[in-house]
């Protein structure tokens, strides 16, 4: 029977404030491969996919069903830049044991929308399946897909660009395949916020795509509106007209239950008097035998 751990990731620095930025998945994002390139070439690029995807922002059907205002904004507004250091997150461990038929998986929750990460992994004396999903509102996507790794041989690196959040990024060690051995895992992942520059150029991409979907959802609610407003004129009339008709049936049905209650008496003696009567043809009548 196969186990599975989960366990939060603690970073050596707390990721930055963020609640409510975009939800997207990670490979519709541009990922970053940067080791040997110009960083200004590569900033260049992550701000680029950071554009892209912040132009084709869409808010969340939970958002756009929201009774509330606020959570809308938080979402478009993304991280605060009062609170906003830009510094890196750090998430590591060394020798992490996943067990024999077991799986370990480590979740990062992202809320800088254009944030890289890198990660970097290896384990000791054997391979092992490692995989990496976003999880979001909109479903799973993998990032990843998951394999088996020579991550015994040589350090398994990657770097990404989390285009939208919020969202959880989840680094799979996946060891079920293996009945008889346990591994040991180290890993070391960074999340590097975006620029303070990029942060303000999404959330006004992002607000244009807002005010866009919302400003349409508005227009077609104002006509669904009217709609059910002249659909309830219409029903009000018919329920009044309705009314009348019952008020009306209830003083018709007063006067025959009037009428029922009166005849019932009424044959009550009626068939009283034709017992009495027949009783008195067939036997006759008492008095009639005394005076004979």
């Amino acid at each position: 029977m196969s186990k599975k751990s989960r366990k939060e990731a603690a970073p050596d620095e707390d990721v930055p404030n963020g609640d409510g930025a975009t939800a997207a998945t990670d490979d519709e994002s541009d990922s970053v491969d940067g080791k040997g390139d110009n960083a200004e070439l590569e900033a260049r690029a992550i701000a680029q996919a950071m554009q892209s995807a912040d132009a084709s922002y869409v808010p969340s059907p939970s958002l756009l069903a929201s009774d509330e205002a606020g959570p809308l904004l938080s979402q478009v507004d993304g991280p605060s830049l009062v609170d906003f250091n830009g510094k890196a997150s750090v998430y590591q461990a060394k020798s992490v044991p996943v067990a024999l038929r077991a799986k370990f998986d480590v979740p990062i929750h992202v809320t800088a929308g254009g944030s890289v990460v890198e990660y970097e992994i290896s384990t000791a004396e054997y391979d092992i399946a490692f995989g990496v999903t976003a999880e979001r509102e909109e479903g799973v996507t993998n990032v990843k897909e998951s394999s088996r790794v020579d991550s015994h041989l040589e350090t398994v690196a990657g770097k990404f660009l989390v285009g939208s959040v919020p969202c959880a990024l989840v680094f799979s060690f996946d060891n079920e395949y293996s009945w008889f051995r346990e591994k040991r895992v180290t890993y070391k992942i960074e999340v590097t916020p975006p620029r303070v520059e990029n942060v303000i150029m999404g959330r006004r991409l992002r607000a244009k795509k807002a005010l866009e979907v919302v400003t349409q959802d508005g227009e077609e609610m104002a006509e669904r509106y009217e709609d059910a407003t002249q659909k309830s004129a219409d029903l009000e009339g018919e329920v009044e007209k309705l009314e009348k008709e019952l008020e009306e049936k209830k003083k018709s049905l007063d006067v025959v239950s009037t009428e029922e209650k009166w005849l019932e008496k009424k044959q009550a003696v009626r068939a009283e008097q034709i017992k009495l009567l027949t009783n008195r043809i067939e036997k006759g009548w008492g008095d009639e035998k005394s005076e004979s």
